[in-house]
């Protein structure tokens, strides 16, 4: 285990993110086609129709999420073989590859305890929808909807008293 640092967290190279990126995208290819192979030879012989359709639209779903994956850690090079830019950290904590990572676990889970135990666990899909729905909540729509007013600029006592004095005189 590495020893704790105290302060702020170091930076990594861009080489490091294109090696870090590399390792992240063949851990989570390979979840994919495990969990696709798995339930492939599960699906064999014990098929049916609502289980191959949602087989297909798992595959889908690996395959947009690791084409995305790839689209977001491509490196830049230059013609002489530089590296120029690293492309986005997948690792990053917080960023949109944290989501996508979570969308593939969430279906190989799906895919493996369904094909293993019951058609039942593909309604854990619904948890991807109530996360985003949570997380529009939590960024978006609870700001703009408990957000304070503005504060108005506190009048001193001496303007305060003119107003009254003037409305007095205008009552009249």
């Amino acid at each position: 285990m590495a020893p704790q640092q105290k302060g702020k967290q170091g930076t990594k190279g861009t080489k490091q993110i294109v090696e870090e990126n590399v390792a992240t995208l063949n851990f989570y290819r390979n979840m994919a086609i495990g969990a696709n192979a798995l339930s492939l030879m599960i699906l064999v012989f014990y098929y049916s129709t609502i289980s191959i359709l949602l087989y297909i639209f798992s595959s889908a779903i690996y395959i947009g999420c690791y084409q995305f994956m790839i689209y977001m850690a491509k490196a830049k090079y230059t013609d002489s073989g530089q590296l120029i830019d690293s492309g986005v950290d997948l690792n990053m904590e917080g960023g949109i590859a944290e989501h996508v990572k979570d969308i593939i676990i969430l279906t190989a889970g799906c895919q493996i305890l369904s094909a293993c135990i019951s058609n039942y666990f593909w309604l854990l899909w619904l948890l991807a929808p109530a996360r985003g729905g949570w997380i529009a909540w939590k960024n978006i729509l609870q700001p703009y909807f408990f957000q304070q007013a503005p504060n108005e600029p506190e009048v001193n006592e001496k303007k305060q008293k003119k107003l009254e004095r003037k409305m007095k005189r205008m009552q009249r």
